[in-house]
């Protein structure tokens, strides 16, 4: 796929992606074949205006930004902290990759793309641990426990029926002869995903900025706000030392910041007040039934978690409701110690054995919810060179490397499954009162 660069900007600066200029992919051929891995854009010129400037280094813009490189774009990656800092939601320690969406309208749609970021997690690792870069994905397999069969357990298992992924259900009994470790109180029913694992977040970020600059992509650490626009194109962003950064087109991926960024657009349609709690237990010296591969992730009524995971051994994760609030750049990001006594009465039930083990991090982080309930990926509704990307629903970060590929290949114009597509546009709706606050129980 060769991109000239002005039918790229002819392209971007219409709202109509690259299919309009006859570069992109067919439709049959975009929905089997993954963005080229790497390909040089002849145009590229160190100082020149970027064909795409992507605010945002965050688990959307990362992974977008990687694959419109990819695609042959001369972009610009824009972050006030920097990728993988500590306070956008995809700079912490780790995330689950799991499946299980049952009891949800995205769940079928969510699966799919959960169990194809499986492989490509998998597929990171193969290509790049050998490039000094960590290895990213651990396999622990995942396991539900509740007191039966629920709807939204029965749903995923429909689900994953469909799609043809293996999955097991459990008796409690069953689940205390394979992990001993593991206590089952009031639980009635279990539901184990083998493949599911986790990923180190943070030094994924950190990995996916890497190779998108050793693959000629930019990284510029400023703040930004929009910027200057023409009639129904945005000619710039404006950068916090009075500079105006221009390109031929904009992708806002801008975390939990999204609805500050576009407060009259999104304020009313986004919110990010939610701060889920994660705390990192330590694990008994010489046993490690609580470290990976021995142990599987895990939910529980009102939490989830996973195993230690080498050769740091961080702790044994727990993750529990927090707070509420609306400001990322000033919310508190440790946790106080009189909020400590609700994680070890769940590990009492669970993992007694850890439940009195010193915490050796915690972390919070700012979860995001929508009113559609699914990311939004579309166009600003009146600026048509700008791609708005975000809402993590506590979700998007598993399927990252999917997420990337889906992104550009709708700025390129060679997604092309309008039902999908629809999927992911910004609703006219706003939140009603207290609606907006995502239940991280």
């Amino acid at each position: 796929m060769s991109i000239d660069r002005r039918d790229f900007l002819k392209a971007a600066t219409a709202g109509a992606g690259l299919a309009a200029t006859g570069a992109g992919l067919g439709a049959s051929e975009a929905a089997a074949e993954p963005l080229p891995k790497r390909i040089e854009a002849p145009f590229v010129r160190i100082g020149q205006v970027p064909d795409v400037v992507v605010v945002g280094a965050g688990n959307f813009g990362a992974w977008t930004a990687l694959n419109l490189r990819r695609g042959g774009a001369d972009v610009l990656l824009l972050d006030q902290y920097g990728p993988a800092n500590s306070r956008s939601a995809s700079g912490g320690e780790t995330r689950g990759v799991r499946s299980s969406y049952g009891g949800r309208e995205t769940g079928m749609q969510w699966a799919r793309w959960a169990i194809r970021a499986l492989q490509k997690w998998k597929d990171w690792d193969e290509q790049y641990t050998d490039a000094m870069l960590p290895r990213l994905f651990y396999e622990t397999g995942d396991l539900i426990m509740r007191e039966e069969l629920d709807p939204s357990m029965e749903q995923s298992m429909a689900n994953w029926d469909e799609l043809g992924h293996a999955y097991e259900v459990l008796t409690p009994e069953e689940v205390r002869y394979r992990w001993p470790m593991i206590r089952t109180p009031g639980i009635g029913a279990a539901m184990y995903e083998p493949s599911a694992g986790v990923v180190r977040a943070r030094r994924a970020i950190e990995s996916v900025a890497r190779v998108f600059e050793q693959e000629g992509g930019r990284i510029l650490i400023a703040k930004a706000q929009h910027g200057d626009e023409d009639g129904r194109t945005l000619q710039n962003v404006h950068l916090q030392n009075g500079d105006k950064l221009e390109a031929g087109l904009f992708v806002y991926a801008t975390g939990a910041w999204f609805h500050l960024f576009l407060p009259e657009l999104l304020g009313q349609r986004f919110s990010a007040r939610a701060v889920g709690h994660v705390y990192y237990f330590s694990t008994p010296p010489g046993d490690d039934a609580y470290q990976w591969p021995n142990c599987p992730s895990y939910g529980v009524p009102g939490c989830t978690g996973w195993p230690a995971l080498p050769g740091d051994f961080r702790g044994f994760r727990i993750r529990t409701g927090g707070d509420r609030s609306d400001d990322p750049d000033n919310s508190v990001r440790w946790i106080p110690e009189e909020r400590h006594a609700r994680p070890r009465e769940i590990l009492a039930d669970f993992f007694p054995a850890l439940a009195d083990r010193v915490i050796n991090e915690t972390r919070a982080c700012h979860y995001s919810s929508t009113v559609s309930r699914n990311f939004i990926i579309d166009t600003h509704p009146d600026l048509d060179n700008v791609w708005l990307a975000g809402g993590g629903q506590a979700e998007s970060f598993k399927q990252g490397p999917v997420l990337g590929e889906y992104i550009a290949g709708r700025i390129f114009g060679i997604e092309t499954d309008e039902e999908l597509n629809d999927s992911f546009r910004l609703l006219e709706a706003t939140f009603e009162e207290g609606q907006e606050d995502l239940d991280l129980e």
